[in-house]
């Protein structure tokens, strides 16, 4: 069951936009809360690791609990934030990748790429992101040993 009291972050360099567009109206009428970190429609073209790193920082800061990033591919956007203390992305191009970074990886952010997956799995691959809980136990103990 999806915690609708996540506050989700958003960010797409000129290569993810429509997928932006398209997962903001998506988690909003599933009432979930999102803030746009960019990039806007009008911009030609826009520098992925300024965009990551705007939604990485707004999860350091405890402002939004997930984030998720679009690119082409998603690999730019997961390189440019997991460079940030404390995020974890994960590029995932199916539903059970997606469900198994939240579970065993406590991912916090999800980068996927436009160019890599039709919209429709794009859309089960965000909800399963977003539904999904973190395990504890000894994944925690995983996680402690990459800091």
């Amino acid at each position: 069951m999806a915690d609708n009291n996540l506050l989700i972050a958003l960010g797409a360099d000129h290569a993810g936009r429509d997928f932006k567009r398209l997962f903001k109206e998506h988690l909003t009428a599933k009432g979930f809360e999102t803030i746009d970190f960019g990039v806007e429609d009008h911009v030609e073209k826009a520098d992925y690791p300024v965009i990551a790193g705007r939604v990485a920082q707004a999860i350091q800061e405890g402002r939004c609990q997930l984030g998720v990033l679009i690119c082409g591919t998603g690999a730019g956007m997961a390189m440019a934030a997991s460079r940030y203390p404390g995020i974890r992305a994960a590029n995932c191009q199916s539903e059970y990748v997606a469900g198994l970074v939240r579970a065993h990886n406590n991912a916090n952010i999800l980068t996927i790429g436009q160019r890599a997956v039709g919209p429709g799995l794009a859309l089960a691959i965000l909800d399963t992101f977003v539904s999904t809980k973190f395990e504890g136990g000894r994944h925690q103990d995983r996680i402690d040993l990459m800091r």
